[in-house]
């Protein structure tokens, strides 16, 4: 990255420069070795009393003396992207969201408030896409007192790395003592090379309804209830996947929801037994194949940062980032 004009160094940026992604040098404590500099690249969040605050694409908060820097500058707002289908975070954001569904679902202004009976934090948190109507305290206070009522603890649902995303917001509910608790990364990817995996794709059966032996293999299946059932089965269009196995739980499932030229994966699962055999490949390429029989074009899905295994395989089958997501609870 290059910061300098006639060879040299310059701070191009200003505390009017909040909110806009920057890239920045800063001098580093060496341990008396020399001077050394690190690099930080990210959306400049606040500058108040000499240190700024920028978060980087992963959410990750990174304050700095204004003392320390020796360059900076404003750069384009998202990097340009190698691979994937274009999508801006606004449209993912609102495909995401329909294919995991609350049982129950109130307005704040933009904000969504969002209940499942505790049944995973995607389904029991605020989705802010936009304005609250209100000053933020007020609303966050709110949220706080909606899942109070519902005997849950508040989260607010964020995300950054891409442009238009909420490094602002992440900033501000830091400073109001909410704290990051779990950190994912939504991929995508052209969908048909994904259909066209060689795969046993024979081996799936899919259906529209989860049955007995899918819930047995579903992990997050620990709270039996309608709620779970709804939430699995919200979206325009559900389907299910199992490979099935000799014991009461399949070697594999998975489920994938279509949304106009949207394809969405998730619960990708297999036995550890049955793992390195090729069974989330063709459980995701049986899937596929049902979306582009649908009309879907592109893919996404959603996965954790300390998951090697599922981003391991999601790299082969040429999912690329597009942004993360982040769950914030109230202190």
């Amino acid at each position: 990255m290059e910061f300098t004009i006639g060879g040299r160094l310059e701070v191009r940026i200003t505390p009017a420069d909040v909110g806009k992604r920057v890239s920045v040098r800063r001098r580093t404590n060496s341990g008396g070795t020399g001077v050394e500099f690190t690099d930080v690249v990210g959306v400049l969040t606040s500058w108040n009393d000499g240190v700024m605050a920028i978060t980087r694409r992963s959410g990750e908060s990174v304050h700095i003396v204004e003392s320390s820097l020796v360059a900076g500058k404003v750069v384009p707002a998202a990097p340009a992207r190698r691979r994937g289908p274009a999508v801006s975070f606004e449209e993912l954001a609102a495909v995401t969201a329909r294919a995991w569904q609350p049982v129950e679902n109130e307005t704040l202004g933009d904000w969504r408030l969002r209940a499942a009976g505790g049944f995973t934090r995607r389904a029991n948190s605020a989705l802010p896409l936009g304005d609250p109507g209100l000053p933020l305290g007020e609303a966050l206070g709110r949220v706080r007192r909606w899942y109070e009522e519902r005997g849950l603890p508040a989260y607010v649902q964020t995300a950054t790395g891409a442009e238009g995303t909420q490094e602002l917001l992440c900033a501000e509910l830091e400073g109001h003592g909410w704290r990051r608790e779990v950190s994912a990364e939504v991929r995508i990817a052209a969908l048909a090379p994904v259909g066209d995996r060689e795969a046993e794709v024979s081996a799936v059966r899919l259906t529209r309804e989860p049955d007995a032996a899918w819930l047995a293999r579903y992990q997050r299946f620990s709270t039996p209830g309608p709620h779970v059932l709804r939430v699995l089965g919200s979206g325009p269009s559900v389907w299910f996947a199992t490979v099935p196995g000799s014991g009461d739980a399949p070697d594999a499932i998975g489920r994938c929801v279509v949304d106009g030229r949207w394809a969405g994966f998730m619960a990708v699962e297999v036995a550890p037994e049955q793992r390195r055999r090729g069974l989330a490949t063709a459980v995701m390429a049986a899937l596929a194949g049902r979306a582009l029989d649908e009309g879907a074009s592109a893919a996404w899905l959603q996965v954790e940062e300390d998951n090697e295994g599922a981003r391991a395989l999601y790299d082969g089958m040429g999912f690329a980032g597009h942004h993360r997501y982040h769950h914030y609870r109230s202190a």
